[in-house]
């Protein structure tokens, strides 16, 4: 699947398409470089989701936890910081993954190892025109 996202007005239309393609899928890896728009876009899921807390990038909590409009916790990790796997198995990463709670994680590249089978990998690039590909 794939979802072009010409300009920030467009984001919300993008991650409702997002949404509606995540089926029984719970865990999500989002893969891209500094600045590709990785938060950007998980907030804007969060708020389709219904999330109505404020949504930001758990860099330094390395997850942050939103309730979705069902009441439903929402996971989202900022693994960017980790030193190691077991840093993130210090967090209690095997209690959220098998939580059955949808998991957004950014900087999966640093936990590869530790990802379930199941993961659903997203890459954002950022195009030449400066619009975002979201490639899932």
């Amino acid at each position: 699947m794939e979802i072009i996202i010409k300009d920030l007005d467009n984001i919300q239309k993008a991650a409702q398409e997002f949404v509606e393609h995540i089926g029984d899928h719970k865990i999500f890896a989002f893969y891209g470089k500094m600045g590709a728009g990785k938060t950007t876009f998980i907030s804007a899921v969060c708020e389709v989701l219904g999330v109505r807390d404020v949504i930001n990038s758990p860099t330094f909590a390395i997850v942050n936890e939103y309730l979705s409009g069902s009441g439903s916790p929402i996971y989202h990790f900022d693994f960017y910081r980790i030193k190691n796997i077991g840093e993130a198995l210090d967090i209690g990463y095997y209690d959220y993954i098998d939580s059955d709670n949808l998991c957004f994680m950014e900087w999966p590249e640093l936990i590869e190892s530790i990802l379930p089978d199941d993961t659903v990998k997203v890459t954002i690039e950022e195009e030449a025109d400066g619009s975002r590909k979201i490639t899932f």
